[in-house]
Parts: structure tokens; C-alpha cells; sequence
């Protein structure tokens, strides 16, 4: 774990424990290569504007990503936070430039495909959804109380009962014809986005629509995608089996087929 290119010390990162204000973005590095990155650079960007109000040095970003990923076998997890250790919660719009921290750990091991998730959906809806915020407390609860329940992960409804996203990925259905992505506030995966690209290499059409939590087991199969695990199937929600599809397969593989670009 680095700060800005340098070990972190306990207090330094204090106030991103104690109050969670900050932003991130998770990324699969190997050989120093990573899918989307000019998409992971653009949330970064993004959400550092949204938050601090404040341009990020993206050249900086890689740079200590980069420092950080050859220094841990290959392929790791990077994960980069962006966040000010010198927050006064009294005074959090003082104007400071925010820090870069750096955490890296070792990739899941690539013992063939991600197994199946078994889905349990719960009344939630993320703080500033479109952030990824690093304050998850809520979200982290919500799986929480799903594994109770005998679960693997949870999926969250709106109050209009649309399917929205889980706690650290987005979810797609299959209606037949092609991809289906929730219409509902939701944070706007870089996975999710590889992944229409790859829709497009096999000529999968791809549409956004509202899709209503007593609606989502009536499909012909559905995944969940994030940096660190890629195209992951589901296999059952709230206990309803869904079909497994070949088109998840075809389009994890097309996924896993686009290139890096070098961190």
C-alpha cells in the first residue's frame, strides 16, 4: 500500500477509515496491461471533478499503478483511491488537492470460469450512485444480510421495483434476442461498457430498459461483470432458476479476447 508513491502511514489514511469520503477505480493488471484502461483513467477523471472539484493527474495515476503492479506477481488487483488524508469533517469543502493511493492485491486464481451466483434481492439504493464512492457500508450490509439468508450476493431494487446493480458489480439480462442492462441508477461499470464492445465483435444486439425485480427471473439467463472477475454468470435469483446460456460463454470469451492496454 502506497501514498503517492511512498509506504502510507496509519494516520495518513485515517480519515478515509473514518469517514469514507474518496473515490476509486479497481483494475486487473497483467503484465502490466490492463482492459479499459482509458476507461478506468476517464471514471478517475470523472469522479475527481465530481468530488473535489479538482483536475487528477492521470500520467501520475499510472505511473504509481504501474510502480505498484511490477512490484506484486502477475496478474494482480490494482486498485487506486483518490481521497484527501487532511479532511476536517467540519470543513470538508476546504480546498486541498486530493492524494492518490495505491493497494494491490493478488489476482483470483484462473481455475477455469467464475462458479454461478445465487441472487437474493434487497430494497437498496447507493449514495450518488454514478460515483464510485468508497464509502460502502451500505452496499457491504446488503450482502451481508443476502449470505445470511443463503445467498451468495445481493441484488438491489429501487423503490419502483426496478432492478438496479449489486453491491461491487453490474448485472445484465438475456431477453432472447440479446443483452439487457437495467435502466436504473446505477454506477457505469467499465466492465459492463468491455463488454458491449463485445456484443458488437459477435453482432449481439444491446439495449438499456427498465427491468422490474418481479420480472428479472422471467429471462433466458443473466451475468454479473467486474474488473476482477470479468462475465459471471447467475444461476438463480431469490431462488428462481434461470437458464445458463451459451450466449454468456461466447461473450465471456470475447471479453477475455480484448487486449490490454500497457498501464
Amino acid at each position: 500500500m502506497e501514498l503517492n508513491g511512498r509506504p502510507v502511514g496509519i494516520g495518513e489514511i485515517a480519515g478515509l477509515a473514518l469517514y469514507g469520503y474518496g473515490h476509486f477505480t479497481t483494475m486487473l493488471v497483467t503484465d502490466l496491461r490492463v482492459r479499459g484502461l482509458d476507461l478506468h483513467m476517464e471514471r478517475l477523471t470523472r469522479d475527481c471533478r465530481t468530488l473535489f472539484g479538482t483536475e487528477l493527474d492521470v500520467l501520475r495515476v499510472r505511473e504509481l499503478a504501474r510502480r505498484s503492479a511490477r512490484a506484486h506477481p502477475s496478474p494482480s488487483v490494482v486498485r487506486v483511491t483518490v481521497f484527501d488524508p487532511g479532511m476536517d469533517l467540519a470543513r470538508p469543502a476546504s480546498r486541498r488537492p486530493p492524494q492518490i493511493l495505491v493497494t494491490t492485491r493478488p489476482a483470483p486464481a484462473p481455475d477455469g470460469p467464475p462458479a454461478p451466483l445465487r441472487l437474493g434481492t434487497r430494497l437498496f439504493a447507493r449514495d450518488t450512485p454514478r460515483v464510485k464512492g468508497t464509502g460502502m457500508f451500505g452496499a457491504i450490509r446488503q450482502r451481508r444480510s443476502a449470505q445470511l439468508d443463503g445467498f451468495d450476493d445481493a441484488l438491489f431494487t429501487g423503490v419502483d421495483g426496478r432492478v438496479s446493480e449489486g453491491p461491487t458489480w453490474n448485472i445484465a439480462f438475456l431477453d432472447g434476442g440479446g443483452v439487457v442492462w437495467p435502466q436504473a441508477p446505477c454506477l457505469p461499470g467499465v466492465t459492463a461498457r468491455l463488454v458491449d464492445r463485445a456484443a458488437d465483435s459477435l453482432r449481439i444486439p444491446v439495449s438499456t430498459r427498465p427491468v422490474a425485480g418481479a420480472a428479472s427471473t422471467r429471462v433466458s439467463g443473466a451475468f454479473v461483470t467486474n474488473a476482477a472477475t470479468g462475465v459471471r454468470p447467475v444461476t438463480s435469483i431469490d431462488g428462481v432458476h434461470l437458464p445458463q446460456s451459451a450466449l454468456i460463454r461466447r461473450l465471456a470469451d470475447a471479453y477475455r479476447a480484448i487486449p490490454g492496454d500497457a498501464l
